[in-house]
């Protein structure tokens, strides 16, 4: 049986592209049309709430480094994902991105800078706490930072658990929890 601080924060963080919305392939969302949430995402979310988790977005947004976007520009679709949420009766707790290059920072996925500036919010308990992404580089991040891992659609990026979506991810986040 796993020891948790019941005054701590349950955290799942998340992925964006491929956990909420789909992957352009060889592209970036870039756009709020461009942005395509999977509608069980907020079921997902909502779900994961109602059950004491805070839901902290992590994502590397590289095209912003590449120019292919500004930062000005994911905010509006920051903004959007979040206004859907909402429409849907729900939202996300935090939203945390990397926009720089590859090796460029300690921020950008694998590495575990976003987690750490969570932190600074949440009083994250890591026993209960989850990171879920569909690429290893969310998983490794995810295991750096000492949080049980779910990949989402991936079987090869190696994560504690497997899941076909976000919302069998919150389902199994859900059964995994009452067992403790």
């Amino acid at each position: 049986m796993e020891l948790t601080n019941e005054l701590a924060d349950k955290v799942i963080f998340l992925d964006r592209d491929g956990v909420l919305n789909e992957n352009l392939e060889g592209d970036y969302v870039k756009t709020v049309e461009e942005l395509k949430i999977f509608p069980e995402a907020f079921e997902a979310i909502k779900l994961l709430k109602d059950n004491g988790y805070k839901t902290v977005l992590i994502t590397n947004q590289r095209g912003i480094a590449l120019g292919l976007m500004t930062h000005e520009d994911l905010a509006t679709v920051h903004r959007y994902l979040q206004s859907e949420m909402e429409r849907h009766g729900t939202a996300l707790d935090a939203i945390f991105y990397c926009p720089h290059d590859n090796d460029e920072c300690e921020c950008r996925k694998p590495k575990i800078g976003l987690f750490l500036e969570a932190e600074k919010i949440f009083d994250v308990d890591k026993a209960a706490s989850f990171m879920a992404g569909d690429k290893a580089s969310d998983i490794e991040a995810g295991r750096r930072y000492g949080v049980r891992t779910i990949s989402i659609n991936n079987l090869a990026a190696r994560a504690d658990f497997d899941c076909g979506d976000i919302l069998a991810a919150a389902k199994h986040i859900l059964s995994v929890a009452n067992e403790n």
